[in-house]
């Protein structure tokens, strides 16, 4: 598919050969091609512009901004498009304390909520939320998203008691889970019952690589360009550059081939 960026007509080749020559058909084609490219760009730019509008119509101005895009990572580049970024229409965006900077993607069904006291949600420039992924705060603890991080469909993200610190250019793949809290287990009473409970918050270094459904634990750290294997279970701290994978998570080595 097309990029929806608008595309300069410059780049269009009007002509062939020399002097004035009449355009061959194939170069009439490039050029109605450019002009819809900028046309299409334009509607959609003047509609995302505007959807800020109230909750109805920036839904409205969602769908006809997207309308003949692909999905998922096709619709992308919608949120280059204003400064608003992009929000889908089926987005549920129910976070009174959401801080979005500015091009921020979120994808088809999206959720953004706040239970029981939860403090602000951030998302810095340019990050993607994508479909299905699922961001609650609750009890005093914050998020935060990184300026152009990458959250794949299917996460869940939930911050109870501690936060959750996501860096800047996280690649986290589909199917993740961040738990920054944890039930009490005590006998004779049921768990839904029982105290929630912290051992801290969960940091994510700058430029970190999670792979498909990495769940990372309350209290963890894991260290700038660290790379978690997929279906791992992060219980304690991993170091910067390290890849690390198993349950619980361990080094396996560095980036640099260097063995723990």
């Amino acid at each position: 598919m097309a990029s929806p960026q608008p595309t300069s007509l410059d780049r269009c080749d009007v002509t062939a050969g020399s002097g004035g020559a009449p355009a061959s058909s194939g170069s009439l084609r490039g050029a109605y091609r450019g002009l819809r490219r900028k046309v299409r760009g334009s509607w959609r730019s003047f509609w995302l512009s505007r959807a800020g509008s109230g909750r109805c119509f920036r839904r409205l101005a969602a769908r006809i901004a997207a309308s003949g895009t692909m999905p998922y990572h096709g619709r992308a580049p919608l949120a280059d498009l204003s400064p608003r970024g992009f929000i889908a229409a089926t987005a549920s965006v129910a976070h009174p304390e959401l801080r979005m900077g500015r091009n921020v993607y979120l994808g088809d069904n999206v959720v953004l909520t706040r239970c029981d006291g939860g403090a602000q949600v951030e998302i810095a420039d340019r990050a993607h939320l994508y479909g299905d992924t699922f961001v609650e705060t609750g009890r005093g603890a914050g998020i935060r998203i990184g300026e152009g991080t990458h959250i794949q469909p299917g996460c869940h993200i939930h911050a109870f008691l501690s936060d959750i610190l996501i860096g800047r250019q996280v690649e986290i793949a589909a199917g993740c889970g961040f738990f920054s809290y944890d039930h009490g287990t005590a006998p004779g009473s049921a768990i839904m019952d029982q105290p929630l409970s912290s051992k801290g918050a969960i940091t994510i270094g700058d430029g970190a690589w999670l792979g498909y459904r990495v769940t990372v634990l309350q209290g963890v750290t894991i260290g700038a360009g660290a790379v978690i294997a997929a279906g791992s279970v992060v219980t304690r701290d991993i170091p910067e550059n390290a890849i690390a994978g198993g349950i619980p998570a361990k080094v396996l080595r560095f980036r640099d081939g260097t063995r723990p």
